[in-house]
């Protein structure tokens, strides 16, 4: 009783805190929630339950990697900012893959609103005494078909207002979570001791697991984009900042979780954090579903707002909003119904790994042209290469 209490008192004084009018309308948060709220998206809810399963008490290293792995994306990202900014007119060759790096986002966009929205309707349905994969896919396909209406007819701005109200639930949820996975953590340690679950997967297939699991780390690229709303100063540094919190939060995560759960305990489905947490308290899997539905919707909003306006810049308008709308519609509900929510999530991190892999090669060329250290030039060229291994090497939790 006293842990229901604590987490919905922490929630509250969280949510209140983010809503404070000097935090709520200072610039730099609201450059910083954009990126932070895409990355600690419906990842959050999905990496405790895989890491600990799959890698036990290997997890918090295997989480530090990706959070390492992309920070360093990131900085080629803002690397690309601040070179763009000094040096607006860059060489045919930087124009062509930036070119190509657009094609690559808006498809990684598509994938990404059918993990969203296959998440969502997972989890829409997760606390129904009926639930079953048939329910869920067919809320899934309904909430595209929802979507796809809206963008249509009146485009998405109405919707998109509701972002940061939904990402300041999240984040309240989310900080109640860790104090209530703390809290229990505590008690269990007490009286069991730290509790040593053992790896199920190493060497080369653990990596390949990694890659497949980029896409729950993903989600700063978005700083990238929001030239015309801050400048690049700020939108580097507020990527830095929100992917610093993001892996702050990852990491104290995924450690209370292995912590906290035996192996025959953890649950490796994409809702099995939500049975998991009724051992902590009865209020989370109530809080994690509300948390999980505003994340999933406003940021399957978000992507297919991004991906119809890059078909349209990249396109010169031949393939207009409303085309791409449909087309993202059509992909996503064929993904639906033909893969898995794991393995939605390896193409998502492939998908996305293009885009990163162009950007590292756009970095890595940047560096060269104006004479960078060494260093950064091998860097880039390195995360690049990573990249490339991603896309063909992935490997979903089933793999």
């Amino acid at each position: 009783m006293l842990i229901n209490i604590l987490i919905l008192l922490v929630v509250g004084l969280t949510f209140l805190a983010i809503l404070q009018p000097k935090v709520y309308s200072s610039t730099g948060w609201r450059a910083t929630i954009t990126p932070l709220a895409s990355i600690i998206g419906s990842g959050f809810l999905i990496l405790g339950p895989v890491l600990v399963g799959s890698f036990g008490k290997m997890a918090v290293l295997a989480m530090a990697a990706l959070c390492v792995l992309s920070y360093l994306y990131g900085s080629a990202i803002r690397f690309n900012i601040a070179r763009i900014e000094v040096n607006p007119k860059r060489s045919h060759y930087e124009l062509s893959l930036d070119y190509l790096a657009s094609w690559a986002l808006a498809f990684a966009y598509i994938v990404s609103v059918a993990y969203y929205l296959n998440l969502l309707g997972a989890f829409a349905i997760s606390l129904l005494p009926f639930a079953s994969a048939l329910l869920a896919k067919l809320l899934t396909t309904l909430v595209f078909l929802l979507i796809l209406i809206v963008g249509w007819t009146r485009g998405f701005s109405a919707l998109e207002r509701m972002e940061q109200i939904s990402v300041s639930i999240k984040l309240a949820i989310i900080t109640g979570l860790l104090v209530g996975l703390a809290w229990f953590s505590a008690t269990i340690t007490n009286h069991v001791g730290i509790l040593q679950t053992p790896a199920e997967i190493t060497g080369w297939p653990a990596i390949a697991l990694l890659f497949g699991l980029l896409i729950t780390v993903q989600g700063f690229e978005t700083s990238r984009y929001l030239g015309e709303e801050y400048p690049a100063k700020l939108r580097i540094k507020s990527m830095r900042w929100a992917q610093w919190m993001a892996s702050l939060i990852y990491i104290v995560y995924i450690t209370l979780i292995s912590l906290t759960f035996s192996a025959d305990e953890i649950i490796m489905t994409e809702t099995g954090i939500i049975d998991m947490m009724r051992i902590v308290s009865p209020a989370l899997p109530l809080l994690l579903v509300a948390a999980a539905l505003s994340a999933q919707f406003s940021a399957a909003i978000a992507d297919t707002g991004g991906a119809g306006g890059l078909f349209a810049e990249a396109s010169n308008n031949r393939i207009n909003v409303r085309t791409a709308y449909v087309l993202l519609g059509v992909i996503g509900i064929s993904l639906t119904w033909l893969a898995d929510i794991f393995t939605i999530i390896r193409y998502a991190s492939q998908a996305f790994a293009v885009y990163y892999t162009l950007q590292a090669l756009i970095a890595a060329l940047g560096a060269y042209q104006q004479k960078a250290s060494v260093i950064k030039v091998v860097i880039y060229c390195c995360l690049a290469v990573i990249g490339v291994l991603i896309v063909f090497f992935a490997q979903s939790i089933e793999g």
